[in-house]
């Protein structure tokens, strides 16, 4: 039987961490806080959102959070950011994605001071990480790569010299875990797939480690899985049942495919959660950073 990879339970491991971490910083009269902006009313925006400092309760981060209206401009959704660089309470703060229609998303991540980019994707942490490939990094890292490799570290799985397949080029995972997989301390060697590909199903089937992040449900089939193989599964899609007409989370890989896996992460349940707990930790290291 495969191991599950249990994210939940990884993540309440971490914010246990965090709670003695954030109480030590208190006692210096330091009290990191988390800054959310949120423009519109997308529903899973909104519970996300809400998750995130339903998190921050947990563990002792201050939760300040700014809501704009779907018709804000991409002036009025800088200013917002603008508040969180000045504002002293707000140790690290995220651009919830996406953005209103018409609204460059890249120029208003621009505008975040990459000392506050609590989500590790401002250009200016992502060139850091470019640019170190070993050594310590003193700048936040991108949430969800790091969640992966936090979660597979906390099963004891070695991904140094291992083939690693990510399917899927987004930026929020597929282009930027490739920069945590090959730094020295992790030395994984990645390939990376897309809808450019030519026989993607062959680097699946090589791959000792799969990584599906492409939002579209199944697509990685228990035929591209060679045995032992551990799947890592980060796309999120909505499915309708065809008989009870009821909607469900599914992820990119095919449960069938764990069958012959070694160790596979549930979806819902795996990957998420571990995002949300390094979003947390981004906020109290950039904290402590800020203390030494």
């Amino acid at each position: 039987m495969a191991l599950r990879l249990d994210g939940i339970a990884v993540a309440a491991s971490i914010k246990q961490n965090l709670r003695s971490r954030v109480a030590k910083l208190a006692e210096q009269g330091i009290y990191p806080g988390l800054g959310t902006l949120l423009v519109g009313e997308d529903p899973a925006s909104a519970r996300y959102v809400a998750g995130k400092h339903k998190d921050c309760a947990e563990v002792g981060i201050q939760s300040l959070r700014r809501d704009l209206p779907a018709d804000a401009d991409a002036e009025q959704i800088k200013a917002a950011v603008m508040e969180f660089n000045e504002d002293p309470a707000c140790t690290g703060f995220i651009v919830q994605l996406p953005l209103p229609k018409g609204v460059d998303a890249n120029a208003i991540i621009d505008c975040i001071d990459p000392a506050k980019d609590a989500d590790g994707m401002h250009p200016y942490n992502l060139g850091e990480l470019v640019l170190h490939p070993k050594g310590e990094l003193h700048t936040p890292l991108p949430c969800t790569p790091r969640g992966v490799i936090e979660l597979l570290n906390s099963y004891d799985i070695d991904l140094a010299g291992k083939r690693v397949c990510v399917l899927g080029r987004g930026i929020t995972i597929g282009r930027t875990i490739g920069l945590l997989l090959t730094r020295n301390d992790v030395n994984a060697t990645v390939t990376l797939c897309h809808t450019g590909t030519v026989d993607a199903q062959r680097h699946l089937r090589e791959a000792e480690v799969i990584i599906a992040a492409t939002g579209r449900a199944g697509i990685v089939s228990a035929d591209d899985v060679a045995p032992g193989a551990v799947l890592v599964d980060v796309g999120v899609s909505r499915v309708q049942d065809p008989q009870s007409g009821k909607w469900h989370i599914t992820g990119d890989i095919d449960p069938a495919a764990r069958e012959q896996a070694f160790a596979y992460t549930p979806n819902p349940g795996g990957v998420g959660p571990m995002t949300r707990a390094m979003l947390l930790s981004n906020v109290v290291e950039i904290a402590e950073r800020a203390n030494t």
